[in-house]
């Protein structure tokens, strides 16, 4: 009980340590007069995503990669299943046709991106520097793009300019930016003790409660974020809160854990035989019902969180070697996965042809009108 205590202080400290890191920056950022979309790129999507930062990082220090990756991979899947199917429950989302462009395709390539690269089993140093590097770029683009596109500007933290608030305002900013990072640095250490001790006490790996517990609890932030955004009307930022925090968790949460650790970082077989497919899997399925009238509908966010709950008892199955892991794994690959592979080439079958086909074709007629009249 005093572990699972830890564990729960830990998870809460982390939610509200990284809730004054970035709103001490936000506030910072705009006294000092930096431009409101670099907020919104940078520390807004950091905001969300602190959790998993701060814990992959203390984790893969200190050697325990499992936690590290599962942590990872498990938010990475919680985001678009659990996170994007309860939002759409509430409310039916709206997707912006530039997350579609551009968003969505980089989610799916950082996906395919980690898979190849941690293929061999180990994730060297050298290819954390290389993920940290391409996510450098793509803020620096985003920040280059953006000035351009009026919609990311919705939606961004506002606050006071400094020269209102004076020394006084800078010091509380600073002292919030340093119990917010004192705040993620204590709550992940006890939250990884925890999850440690709790994996040892009912006896699974380290990677299994990074893929469930670890992965559910840092992926709170993004969670409240996408559900009071849909509650609110704003069902765009929902989607581009998740899209954006898998893209950062890859590229920067991976990459500075993998830099962190002294021997760079181990992907079990089990990751790469079963969650990372899964993981890019949930990301190609985000094209095709994103597409399907740039919403995702009420329906769709229902069997995104029905999945999630087949996936989790599948893991709590293979982990526990329950008798009915064989007839359960029957069903999914024979029943499950082919009504899922089949719904979603038919939705994007009829995405294209409401979308690209049918204006096509009545372009066409149009054209061919004039002919006719002669």
């Amino acid at each position: 009980m005093e572990k699972l205590a830890l564990l729960a202080i830990g998870l809460v400290l982390l939610l509200v340590g990284g809730e004054w890191l970035v709103r001490g920056a936000s506030r910072l950022a705009l006294a000092l007069g930096i431009p409101r979309v670099v907020i919104g790129l940078s520390l807004v999507a950091f905001g969300t995503s602190a959790p998993e930062l701060a814990v992959s990082v203390l984790s893969s220090y200190r050697g325990q990669s499992g936690i590290a990756v599962g942590n990872v991979v498990g938010s990475n899947i919680v985001n678009v299943l659990l996170i994007l199917g309860l939002s759409a429950v509430v409310a039916p989302l709206a997707v912006s046709k530039r997350i579609i462009r551009i968003e969505v395709p980089l989610m799916i390539l950082t996906a395919l991106l980690f898979f190849a690269i941690g293929y061999d089993g180990r994730l060297s140093r050298g290819e954390g520097v290389i993920l940290v590097s391409i996510f450098a770029i793509y803020l620096f683009w985003m920040a280059r793009t953006a000035r351009n596109d009026r919609t990311l500007e919705q939606g961004l933290p506002t606050g006071n300019n400094g020269a209102n608030g004076g020394v006084r305002l800078y010091v509380q900013l600073v002292f919030l930016l340093l119990f917010g990072l004192a705040g993620l640095i204590v709550g992940s250490n006890w939250l990884i003790e925890g999850a440690v001790a709790l994996a040892r006490m009912i006896g699974v790996s380290e990677l299994v409660i990074g893929l469930t517990i670890v992965a559910a609890g840092t992926s709170l932030p993004e969670l409240v974020t996408s559900v009071i955004a849909s509650v609110r009307g704003e069902r765009d930022i929902s989607v581009g809160n998740v899209v954006g925090s898998n893209i950062f968790n890859i590229l920067s949460v991976l990459g500075f854990s993998t830099v962190a650790s002294p021997n760079g970082l181990e992907v079990a077989q089990a990751v790469i035989r079963f969650d990372a497919p899964v993981m890019i899997a949930v990301s190609l399925a985000c094209f095709p019902i994103f597409f399907n009238d740039f919403q995702i509908k009420r329906w769709e966010g229902s069997l995104f969180v029905a999945y999630y709950v087949f996936y989790v008892v599948y893991l709590i199955l293979h982990a526990s070697q329950h008798d009915a892991l064989d007839e359960y794994t029957f069903v999914m690959r024979w029943f499950v996965l082919p009504f899922v592979a089949i719904t979603l080439a038919t939705t994007l079958t009829l995405a294209w042809r409401r979308q690209i086909w049918l204006p096509r074709r009545a372009a066409q007629r149009a054209a061919v009108r004039p002919d006719d009249s002669l």
